[in-house]
């Protein structure tokens, strides 16, 4: 698929963190782990790649790296707040296209950022963009830290869980030898990249929450409640390792060394 789509990645990083502290600094083979992300979102197509900071930590790591970094305020209640603040400063604004990249995901696939920018192109009735990739693994579909997505003929999102969907009513029963197989076609996994037009990006932290996503904790279920559309791309492409806890940060560093 040929990318036209111009578009911005911001990636929002704070301090705090109950199980990695600092993490943003976190150093990977000698450069904070904020500009390991930067630096594999560089290898996108984006116009520009921005961290929103909270600490002027990040920000004097970014200066050092010379990776465009901003300020943004310490006190947000989600990162989609801290998103919205930063692609204001950058004066972002309409159909501008903004990539949301964790900050903690230094292995990000460059790919993966071009296509869900893409998506908006594509969709132009959608918002909002995100990623899934099939399920393979039938403790992954069981899992519910596993989050699975449900998607209409158009590739967007009927619904965001952390149950087995789609469920599969009459599937084989399973034994010692044969386990139960997977329905046809497979179950998604959402993976947590976003894309936003910048108009709507100003208005998604101020939709009050939902019941649905405080019942499941996903903050993408407040989005359908509201009546917007999330387009979803479906990709095979290998998910890359984010950093949560200090063993992840220990496999990452071997795959950087």
């Amino acid at each position: 698929m040929s990318l036209t789509t111009a578009f911005s990645v911001i990636i929002p990083a704070r301090m705090a963190s109950s199980r990695l502290p600092s993490k943003p600094l976190a150093d990977i083979c000698g450069l904070p782990m904020v500009v390991r992300v930067a630096q594999q979102a560089q290898q996108s197509r984006a116009q520009r790649v921005v961290v929103a900071a909270d600490d002027e930590r990040i920000l004097k790591a970014c200066h050092d790296h010379q990776v465009q970094c901003v300020m943004t305020d310490q006190h947000h209640p989600s990162g989609s707040d801290r998103l919205a603040q930063a692609a204001k400063l950058l004066g972002l604004s309409g159909q501008d296209i903004i990539v949301n990249v964790q900050g903690d995901e230094p292995l990000i696939e460059p790919e993966l950022i071009n296509a869900v920018a893409q998506l908006l192109s594509l969709q132009p009735d959608c918002p909002m963009g995100t990623v899934a990739h099939e399920i393979h693994c039938m403790d992954d579909f069981l899992s519910p830290h596993v989050v699975k997505v449900a998607l209409n003929q158009k590739s967007q999102a009927l619904y965001f869980s952390r149950a087995t969907i789609p469920f599969w009513r009459d599937a084989p029963p399973s034994t010692a030898t044969a386990p139960t197989p997977l329905a046809n076609p497979k179950p998604l996994r959402h993976v947590g990249l976003y894309s936003y037009r910048a108009e709507f990006l100003a208005i998604y932290p101020q939709l009050s929450p939902s019941p649905l996503e405080q019942l499941e904790a996903l903050e993408q279920l407040r989005v359908l409640w509201h009546g917007h559309a999330i387009a979803v791309h479906v990709t095979e492409l290998a998910c890359a390792l984010g950093v949560d806890t200090p063993q992840d940060l220990e496999r990452v560093r071997r795959v950087f060394s």
